[in-house]
């Protein structure tokens, strides 16, 4: 059964202080349509612009990833679509009062629970995943840091950092399938150094930083002077700053807590690619930068299938190429096994075949009758026969020819073909004919809704007197 698209059943806020800007924002989570996806909604300002949660829209990643669209901003959203990613909700509305995501205790876990909280609503449309088929690598221009994604039937991650400190050291982290999110990796925190925090104060940076949401780890000697100057600015009296270690006011959630805060970012910016993916995803020393470096790389890569995937444009009121006589002058099948009824588009290297399925095929009669679907072995004949004509158009005489299947390979139904459907096929070389053999890849279209696809190697042959040239095999099934 196919999986369904999620989003919240009822909205829900949450509110704090921004890591960053320190100014108090009230985040709200509202159910969104179908295919939405997820959107931020700045309601602080006139108009209440909306910006996407798209790659596209990264404006900076320095200590966090920012979003623009529409002459508004959005700071430090990872932690926020990470928790919406962990829990499998597709399309979420999150309105904003301010300019920053609150930073809570520094992890998922409050927008987990915040999501949880609202309940999940199971929509109609279905959830679809972009499924790896090769292996994609990422290198940051930096050369320190790398992603590698790998073809697999889920959602995995796997981390390693290494942090050059006596403290943390080098840590790993791994994340088997997306259902554990929740309770594996969702309650880590952010991490600072020392020595970082104190730069980043002086800056007057992270005005809204806490010893409540982060974890401080102290890994070289501090003055006595920047250790008074941090307790004020603390402003916790009880907190004491050692040489080395962890700052008192913590124990860690987990012993590899900083690289499971890494993993939960990748998350987080990988969401910005629109949709859930399949893949096993592999990074060294990652960050915010080299995180949406290939993110864009993914996005690259599925925007370019979703072009090669959407059907061929076909206007039927346009003169086709071959029309039903003129491609009964090239195949020899005839009804009821002629299925194609037009050609409307042809080059050396691709075709493109019509199939108008009605009700009166005789196949229907017996194929599920009362539910008819039309058998996916005829679908393959009717591309089958649609590249026969693109390797005929190579000759000729194709009159004189005849096309023999040498094999079927990975052949796939995606979704049903029924009466009333205009099936639009179109095949492309993989590799030019030679000899007469053509090696292609087809792919079945209802509208833009991928039905089927496969490889199809066929032969060529002349006939004489209605017999195979002498060499040639009887083949076991024809095709056009």
């Amino acid at each position: 059964m196919a999986e369904k698209q999620k989003t919240i059943k009822a909205p829900v806020s949450v509110s704090g202080v921004g890591l960053h800007t320190g100014k108090k924002a009230t985040l709200t989570y509202k159910p969104a349509p179908e295919n939405h996806g997820y959107k931020f909604q700045r309601i602080d300002l006139e108009g209440s612009p909306i910006i996407n949660a798209d790659i596209n829209n990264v404006v900076d990643t320095k200590r966090g990833t920012t979003l623009e669209q529409n002459n508004a901003r959005v700071n430090t959203v990872e932690h926020v679509l990470a928790a919406a990613v962990g829990l499998k909700m597709d399309n979420l509305l999150i309105e904003i009062d301010g300019p920053e995501m609150p930073i809570m205790d520094g992890s998922a876990r409050p927008f987990i629970d915040a999501l949880s909280r609202g309940g999940i609503e199971i929509q109609q449309a279905e959830r679809k995943y972009f499924e790896l088929t090769s292996t994609v690598q990422y290198t940051h221009e930096s050369g320190k840091s790398e992603i590698v994604a790998i073809p697999r039937d889920e959602y995995s991650l796997a981390v390693m950092v290494d942090f050059d400190s006596p403290i943390l050291g080098c840590q790993h982290a791994t994340l088997d399938k997306i259902d554990n999110f929740k309770t594996e990796i969702a309650p880590s925190r952010t991490f600072v150094f020392l020595h970082e925090l104190e730069e980043l104060l002086s800056h007057n940076l992270i005005k809204g930083g806490d010893l409540d949401n982060a974890i401080v780890v102290i890994d070289k000697k501090v003055s006595d002077d920047v250790k008074a100057r941090l307790t004020k600015l603390f402003n916790k009296p009880g907190v004491k700053i050692g040489d080395k270690g962890l700052l008192n006011n913590v124990k860690l959630n987990f012993h590899n807590e900083p690289a499971r805060h890494k993993l939960l970012d990748i998350v987080g910016d990988m969401a910005l690619i629109g949709m859930p993916i399949n893949a096993h995803i592999i990074a060294s020393k990652p960050g915010h930068a080299t995180n949406i470096g290939f993110a864009k790389k993914m996005k690259q890569i599925i925007t370019k299938h979703k072009m090669n995937n959407q059907g061929p444009l076909y206007d039927p009121n346009a003169t086709p190429v071959y029309d039903i006589n003129q491609i009964k002058e090239i195949l020899p099948h005839r009804h009821p096994f002629l299925l194609i009824d037009k050609i409307i588009d042809i080059s050396d290297t691709h075709v493109v075949g019509v199939k108008n399925v009605t009700m009166d095929e005789p196949y229907f009669r017996g194929h599920f009758p009362d539910k008819p679907v039309m058998p996916g072995v005829l679908q393959i004949e009717a591309m089958a026969q649609a590249g026969g004509i693109l390797v005929l158009n190579t000759v000729p005489d194709p009159e004189n020819y005849l096309t023999y299947f040498l094999k079927i390979d990975k052949v796939k139904f995606k979704n049903m073909v029924v009466p009333g459907d205009t099936i639009v096929f179109r095949l492309d070389l993989i590799t030019p004919i030679r000899r007469g053999i053509c090696h292609m890849k087809g792919k079945a279209f209802v509208g833009n809704k991928l039905v089927m696809e496969g490889e199809l190697m066929a032969q060529i042959a002349k006939t004489k007197n209605n017999d195979i040239n002498e060499g040639l095999k009887q083949p076991v099934k024809t095709s056009g």
